[in-house]
This record gives C-alpha cells, sequence and structure tokens, in this order.
C-alpha cells in the first residue's frame, strides 16, 4: 500500500504541499496515483465507503444536504464510483453511506428525503421539525456487486425516520437501529431481514441516542437525555455511569468488552473519558484543548453545528484515536492506555481533522481532514504517518463519514 522504496524514488523531485507529497507540474492526486502504481501489491486493497456532496451551494443547509451521494473508492484510490443512485427517484432525496455487512459484499446506504417547504421553515426558525410529510429516512442494504438493495427499516415499520442500523455482534440473526417515534429517539432490535421489530426502550419518553452492542453482543450502551447507561441487550437492567457532568455523549464498547469510551463535560467542552464495563474506574484521559468536538461539514451557516467528531477505538483495544485543538489547527492524537498521548499530525494553522477510523488490521488510519478550503479523505499509515489522500475535491465539495469494509478484496 505504501513503499517507502517508491516514495523515496521521487522525493529528491518532490516538494511538500499541504503535508503531502507532490512533483512539480503533477496534481496532489496524480502524485498519489503513482506512489499506488509503483506501491501495488504492498497491502491488498479493501473498499471505503464514504459520502460525497456539495458544500456552498446557496440556499442554507437543505440545499447542500440533498447533492449527498453515497460513494466507495479502493483503499489504494482506485474504482471510485457511486453507490444506489437508482434509489434517488424524486427531487430532494439523497443517499448517504452508513456502514458495511459483516461478510463485507452489502453497503448500508441511508435515503433521505426532506419537503423543501420545510427546510426554507428550518432554515428560519433554526431547528429541525421532524414531522411525518415532511422528512423520510430509511437504511437500505445494497449489494455492491448487483446492486439489489431491501429496505430494512421499511418492513414492518416503526418510524418515518431510522438510522443507526448496526449488525448485532455475535448473533448473525439480527440487527440494532434508531427510529424517531414522535419525536423521540428509541433503540430497537430486529430481525436481520428487518422483520419483529422491537423497541428495547419500553416506550419511554425520553430522547436515547448513541445505541450500540458489546462485542459479546449482550449488553449495549447509549445515552439518555445526555447521560451514559448501561444495560443487557434487551434493555433491562440498564444502570447510569455517574459522571457528575451534564454532557455525556457517543459511548462505544472497548474491543475486549471491558471498557466504555465516551466524550463527557458540558456541550462544546467534553473530552474523551473510559469506565469499566460494571460502571466503576472513570477516569478523563485526555483533553481536546478548547475543540468544540463537531467538524462543520458545511461551507454554509448550519444551525445543526457540524458533525459529531468523537474519539474510537484501536482494532486491539490498546489505545484511542481522537481529535484535539493544537493553536489553531484541529490535529489527530492517540492516546495508548499506559498513558501516553502522541500527536500524529502536525499542520499548517486552520487545518481540521476528524472521524478518524483504524483499519481493520489496525495498520492504518482513515480520516477525513479540511486544507486549503476542501474536505479530503486520508489514509495514514500509523507505524510511520505516511498519508495518502483518496480524494481529490475542489473548494466547495466534500467527503465525510468515512468506513472501512471489514473484508480485503
Amino acid at each position: 500500500m505504501f513503499r517507502h522504496n517508491s516514495i523515496h524514488k521521487v522525493r529528491s523531485n518532490c516538494l511538500r504541499l499541504g503535508g503531502s507529497l507532490a512533483l512539480p507540474g503533477v496534481s496532489v492526486a496524480a502524485f498519489f496515483a503513482l506512489v499506488t502504481l509503483s506501491a501495488a501489491g504492498d497491502e491488498p486493497a479493501r473498499w471505503i465507503g464514504y459520502t460525497q456532496y456539495q458544500t456552498k451551494l446557496p440556499g442554507g443547509r437543505h440545499a447542500n444536504i440533498r447533492t449527498m451521494r453515497a460513494t466507495v473508492v479502493r483503499s489504494d484510490g482506485t474504482a471510485r464510483r457511486p453507490v444506489a443512485d437508482d434509489l434517488i427517484a424524486a427531487p430532494d432525496t439523497w443517499t448517504q453511506f452508513a456502514g458495511w455487512s459483516p461478510e463485507g459484499d452489502t453497503a448500508v446506504v441511508g435515503l433521505g428525503w426532506q419537503n423543501p417547504e420545510n427546510a426554507a421553515w428550518e432554515e428560519e426558525h433554526q431547528t429541525f421539525r421532524m414531522q411525518a410529510g415532511n422528512w423520510k429516512l430509511d437504511t437500505y442494504f445494497v449489494e455492491l456487486q448487483s446492486g439489489a438493495a431491501v429496505n430494512v427499516t421499511g418492513v414492518d415499520r416503526v418510524s418515518d425516520y431510522n438510522s443507526g442500523v448496526f449488525f448485532w455482534p455475535n448473533d448473525p440473526e439480527h440487527l440494532g437501529f434508531t427510529a424517531l417515534i414522535d419525536g423521540v429517539s428509541h433503540p430497537f432490535k430486529m430481525d436481520r431481514d428487518g422483520h419483529h421489530k422491537v423497541d428495547l426502550s419500553t416506550g419511554a419518553d425520553e430522547f436515547t441516542y448513541g445505541f450500540s452492542s458489546s462485542p459479546d453482543g449482550t449488553r449495549i450502551p447509549y445515552h439518555k437525555n445526555y447521560q451514559i447507561y448501561l444495560a443487557n441487550q434487551d434493555g433491562a437492567g440498564a444502570q447510569r455511569v455517574e459522571t457528575g457532568n451534564a454532557f455525556n455523549f457517543a459511548p462505544a464498547w472497548s474491543p475486549d468488552g471491558q471498557w466504555v469510551l465516551f466524550v463527557s463535560g458540558e456541550h462544546y467542552n467534553c473530552h474523551p473519558h473510559v469506565v469499566r464495563a460494571d460502571g466503576t474506574g472513570l477516569r478523563k484521559i485526555a483533553d481536546r484543548g478548547g475543540y468544540r468536538g463537531v467538524t462543520e461539514f458545511l461551507d454554509v451557516p448550519d444551525f445543526h453545528g457540524g458533525s459529531s467528531d468523537v474519539p474510537v477505538w484501536s482494532v486491539d483495544g490498546s489505545a484511542i484515536y481522537f481529535t484535539a485543538l493544537v493553536g489553531e489547527s484541529v490535529e489527530l492524537h492517540q492516546f495508548s492506555l499506559e498513558g501516553t498521548i502522541t500527536q500524529l499530525t502536525h499542520s499548517k494553522s486552520g487545518t481540521t481533522h476528524y472521524h478518524p477510523s483504524p483499519s481493520p488490521d489496525g495498520q492504518c488510519l482513515l480520516y477525513g481532514s479540511k486544507r486549503n478550503g476542501a474536505r479530503q479523505l486520508f489514509v495514514r499509515r500509523i507505524i510511520d504517518g505516511m498519508e495518502r489522500q483518496l480524494t481529490d475535491n475542489a473548494v466547495g465539495q466534500g467527503s465525510m463519514w468515512a468506513h472501512w469494509n471489514p473484508v480485503v478484496e
């Protein structure tokens, strides 16, 4: 994937450009393609799914959101193409890449729609109005090869707004997802074909979000009214994690099931914390240095405030990747559970990094970065920091919410 020998052959004729290497007279994308060709065979390629869209069209948030398209590219930067375009059959409809099946042959794609009159109302009032008939979001399973699509949240429908679909660990028969019902978010479990949807919050009227599962499938974490809860996989036995903070968000179980990672503090001033699976051993592991914890994915005013940028576990659970403010830039960091923090990127002032995601083999880190006005996707080899740019967006375009395919081609 990244071969030192190939890099060194061209390095003497290279210029440093925004943290990347470039040959005189050759575009950044072409340079990386050259390196890719030279390094072919180093590592087998994986598919990466992400969302491509416009960032600065006039008309506010919705004018740009409706340009979103689910897209895939190989990790060597080749074979980029849209996914599930056939699902877009009406105006003001968009697709968003949301994940992969464990087998790697199926993409998880959100299909969204909003009434443009409702969008105008939201822009005027600077808040969401997710009423039936004005908004719709469903999650489809799309076969990568054939393009065949199944709306799993539309089967035995419980809501017009369904998101966060995930494959239940250690249980090939079930899925989890989150449904918005009468303005309240509920965690659900369902069969893999979409049938037998069960509300794990037993009809509670409190907003529940950030729902996922422990690696063995027996427990779930979520936040309810911005407090973290740990419960059995059926929702019973919920235990609140007492942090003493008003804002707690985005819990994620460690790969070994022993710890839960989340951010805690105040809204827009929260920091990575961990707690043991039994609710003990709470500790703050790092400070984000004034970073608000969201990345702005639009270049027009966005009343929602951007996309949450939360810490993630390494594949082996020995480290945590997170973003923090350093000077005027948002940089990538690695925290070792032994207590060491390493700054991974050192960028020019004003650069932002977001949404880090380790590769399934733990060798690389996938992330987004806004440099020179455009939001691009990059892959960095962890061992030596060698970086490859996957997208070649112009200013006014963006690439976000990237997901590694779990299976090598």
